[in-house]
């Protein structure tokens, strides 16, 4: 590096983005430059300091601080200051303009300003990358920290797929909503469709709900309440604080019970709406509760609803049509009407069961099925002439026009495997004059013959909690947590951690709120110290062990007090309806034909009339499993796990997982920006912070993030991350590499046999303006171009040689110096590079437009052809494909080319 003298001008390798600096002192081995357009001051060692002198050639145009152009004829060195002459006035360095910039690759290259090659060759693979990202069927969905469960990839797919989503997730307990909710979100949020998303869910699952989304899908949203929106109010006056984050997650109570807050958050503007335990949005024709008239309201604003619950029917028909009609209020306006159509079910699932045995369709469905959709009609011809998966075809657009997974997805677990046994023992007690103490005696001697094992309790209140916890530690010495309404949320999660600890809490005692939501299955004891009266709300108590993933037997352990209403409900659900061992299903529907005769059972029990109780429950309940098997149960199943297309997703997410080569390369990405790499086992690392080049990089610990590419040991690890395309730290850095310029400028030397010469090669990057809400990239990503030319401007792509050229490091300067190759032989090869990329462009919009309006249009004529016959479809939905598909042909017709790299390279022999 030469000698710096005061008032030269100066650029930082560095930071090039501080513009033009001055050179205020060189002495002693050190330079102060001070940088105006930033109002930066720099110390650097003069040996070291990653400096580069400005210094413009003739041919080149420059700006002053006047904001006036002059193309520079000549250059003089006067006592170590350069003065650039043009044809009318000259102009010292030290009145060139300070935000001259060197980042756009061409001026960088031309400015001598280059990169290492290896920096190149990263950039270069990172646009790469990051467009296959953005393209791929699976982002979203690749990254959650899950097991690829066919029944959650089907109904994730199937819903993110939908241009607005709005859908009843009902699966049973156990099979993961939560997880489907997530996967669905988190797809629509990287790929910019929902970008602000609200989470209402019961108050005692906040914390659960927060950690879940950020523990499986690193989704980090803000928990509001009362608290935090006075804190934001109180720092700006005059605020929605509903607008300071995007992702938030709060109470429904805390919302219903607050009109004032209830009416910022409906103003203020969301992507999706996401209600866990809906169930408990009570509404009648009469009666409408405080949180179903909340959620209403935000759903009449909101484009997105997904609602949650594992018990869509708990509060009878009417309930569930509350539910409906809070998707699509116009599609369930009429509750006879809804009741009316339920009758249908069975038949629409018998004539299914017969196409899918082999079987033709009878008389009576043709005509049924024909009358009501002319394109049945269709699909039944081409099915009789023998064309190749028409059967499939009609099988599939039955479900579509006559099933009800439009708006309701619902798996049970006799339509799934991976579940555990579950063995109820009944333990009948005699009372005495103190029953409670009578059970707890019983309790602690169960606890004292299970040894370290976990024993989960739940019971109906909080007082009923405390009082058997205080009994119990007078019967035996171990350790006890409490999880009620009394306690914070905060102390409910540490309670419930205080649980699962290994050497922690050895029985958990829950109150009702214990019920919904919580994961305990790393325990397999579960006492049901009493008995809810709902059967529904039985399941969910249960259901917090009895989780897919489960691998042991799960022991339900029910004390009761003998010739009492605790026994009637005991032996009723055991003998009467399995409701202990197997899932029940149609609960309110066989309450409903028994609650008349259980009622003065519960009161004053008689041995006979139980006994006669019992049997003819048995037999409701294979009534009314019968009916739903046959019918709703069974178009449900039909329609909510789809295994072929499920595979489809699964496939493609396994070959992201064991993509070793995206391993290697996010190890030389963060390697990069100085990121210390240690293994650690098979597929996973060590990632230091130490010697990061950056304060950029996305945040890592002090003490580092241990990270695998491997599913099922991150899986396996708690302390482990996931790393995958999704990831934050993976798009983080990308961005961080693309968004600046490193790597976009280099240059190189070819030593071959052949001729003297120049080779360019550019990449262009294909680019579509368009909101994130079209999701534009899965039909055109920020693709880049390849383009090689030479310096007779030859088209080099298919130059064998050159893909097979070793580039070696070297220096520009000697071309940089001859004015001809700077004015006018490497505009030519740019020029003429642009002109490639831009035909192949078009081609690529082209593709883009026709694969975007064939999906579009089928997708648009299907939901036409649904709409003639299944009002579940919404016009909405089909106005707003029609204007997504004429907003995405203006996005891909407009795409434009931009310059992210160029290498320039020397051929010599």
């Amino acid at each position: 590096m030469e000698q710096p003298l005061p008032g030269q001008r100066w650029v930082s390798d560095s930071e090039p983005e501080l513009g033009l600096g001055v050179v205020m002192k060189a002495e002693f081995g050190r330079v102060e430059i001070y940088f105006p357009a930033a109002g930066e001051h720099r110390q650097f060692a003069t040996k070291t300091a990653p400096l580069r002198r400005v210094h413009f050639m003739a041919g080149d145009t420059i700006k002053t601080h006047d904001g006036k152009s002059l193309e520079v004829e000549s250059v003089e060195d006067r006592k170590g200051m350069l003065y650039y002459i043009g044809a009318d006035r000259e102009v010292s360095e030290a009145e060139l303009s300070d935000t001259i910039s060197f980042s756009k690759p061409e001026d960088r290259l031309m400015a001598g300003q280059i990169d290492e090659l290896l920096a190149f060759d990263v950039r270069v693979e990172a646009l790469k990358r990051r467009a296959e990202m953005r393209q791929s069927p699976v982002r979203g969905f690749s990254g959650g920290r899950v097991d690829l469960l066919p029944h959650q990839m089907y109904i994730a797919s199937e819903v993110a797929g939908r241009l607005v989503p709005r859908v009843l997730l009902a699966d049973e307990v156990g099979l993961g909503k939560t997880i489907e909710a997530s996967l669905i979100l988190h797809r629509l949020h990287l790929t910019g469709r929902a970008e602000r998303v609200l989470i209402l869910v019961p108050e005692a699952l906040v914390h659960q709900w927060f950690v879940e989304l950020y523990r499986r899908f690193h989704l980090t949203f803000s928990i509001y309440d009362e608290d935090r929106c006075d804190v934001l109010e109180t720092e700006e006056e005059g605020i929605n604080p509903f607008l300071e984050n995007q992702l938030i997650l709060c109470s429904t109570t805390f919302l219903a019970d607050s009109p004032n807050r209830a009416q910022q958050a409906a103003e203020a503007g969301w992507d999706l709406l996401v209600v866990d335990e809906a169930h408990h949005l009570e509404w009648s024709p009469e009666v409408v509760s405080p949180s179903y008239s909340l959620v209403e309201n935000l759903a009449a604003k909101i484009p997105g609803l997904l609602l949650l619950t594992a018990t869509p029917q708990q509060l009878g028909p009417e309930g569930h049509f509350a539910r409906l009609r809070l998707l699509d209020p116009n599609r369930y306006a009429d509750l006879e009407q809804f009741l009316a159509e339920s009758g249908h079910y069975e038949e629409v699932a018998k004539a299914m069961d017969r196409l899918a045995s082999g079987k033709n369709l009878t008389a009576a469905d043709e005509k049924l099925f024909i009358k009501k959709s002319p394109h049945l009609k269709e699909r039944l011809a081409a099915m009789k002439s023998g064309g190749e998966g028409e059967r499939e075809k009609l099988i599939s657009s039955l479900l579509d026009e006559f099933g009800t997974g439009r708006v309701m997805f619902r798996n049970t677990r006799a339509a799934l495997t991976g579940f555990p046994e579950r063995s109820a023992k009944l333990v009948p007690l005699a009372g005495g004059e103190e029953p409670l103490e009578a059970k707890v005696k019983w309790l602690a001697k169960l606890l004292k013959e299970l040894g370290e094992e976990k024993v989960l309790l739940i019971c109906r209140t909080k007082k009923l909690t405390e009082q058997i916890n205080e009994l119990l530690l007078h019967e035996i010495n171990l350790n006890s947590a409490l999880f009620h309404e009394g306690l914070t949320l905060m102390q409910r999660d540490r309670q419930a951690a205080y649980f699962a600890e290994e050497e922690g809490a050895r029985i958990l005692l829950c109150s009702e709120i214990g019920s919904e939501g919580r994961n305990f299955q790393f325990a397999h004891h579960l006492v049901l110290f009493d008995l809810p009266e709902d059967p529904e709300l039985l399941e969910q108590r249960i259901g917090r062990l009895d989780r897919i993933g489960q691998t042991s037997t799960i022991h339900i352990h029910v004390p009761y007090i003998k010739a009492s209403g605790e026994e009637v409900l005991a032996r009723w659900y055991h003998e009467g309806l399995q409701a202990f061992e197997k899932n029940l299903h149609g609960a309110t529907e066989i309450v409903q034909a028994l609650k008349e005769e259980l009622a003065p059972l519960m009161k004053s029990m008689k041995a006979a009339t139980l006994k006669a109780f019992i049997k003819k429950s048995q037999e409701q309940r294979k009534l009314v499993t019968a009916k739903l098997e046959r019918g709703h149960d069974r178009l449900l199943e039909l329609n909510s796990c789809k295994p072929e297309q499920a595979e489809t997703v699964i496939e493609a997410i396994r070959a992201q997982d064991a993509d070793v080569s995206f391993e290697e390369f996010f190890i030389r990405l963060v390697d990069h920006f100085g990121l210390h790499v240690e293994e650690h086992g098979n597929r996973s690392y060590v990632l230091m912070p130490a010697h990061l080049t950056t304060d950029k990089f996305p945040a890592l610990p002090d003490e580092g993030l241990l990270a695998s590419f491997d599913r099922t040991r991150a899986l396996s690890r708690e302390n482990m991350a996931f790393l995958t395309p999704d990831h934050p730290l993976v798009r983080g850095a990308l961005d961080l590499l693309l968004g600046a310029e490193t790597g976009n400028s280099s240059f190189g030397l070819w030593r071959s046999s052949g001729a003297e010469g120049l080779v360019l090669e550019t990449y262009f990057v294909v680019e579509c303006i368009a909101p994130a809400s079209l999701h534009v990239d899965r039909f055109l990503s920020a693709t880049p171009i390849r383009m090689i030319v030479d310096h007779a401007n030859k088209d080099r792509r298919e130059d064998a040689g050159y893909a097979q050229a070793k580039i070696e490091k070297g220096s520009p300067a000697r071309i940089l110096e001859n004015a001809g190759i700077k004015r006018k032989i490497f505009p030519a090869m740019l020029s003429k590079s642009r002109k490639l990329a831009e035909a192949e462009m078009q081609t690529l919009v082209t593709e883009a437009t026709t694969t975007m309006k064939t999906q579009l249009q089928a997708e648009i004529d299907r939901l036409e052809d649904l709409r003639q016959i299944n009002d579940h479809v919404r016009p909405e939905e089909i106005e707003a494909a029609k204007a997504q598909m004429v907003a995405l042909e203006e996005a891909i017709g407009s795409a434009r080319l931009r310059l992210d790299a160029l290498r320039l390279v020397l051929q010599s022999t």
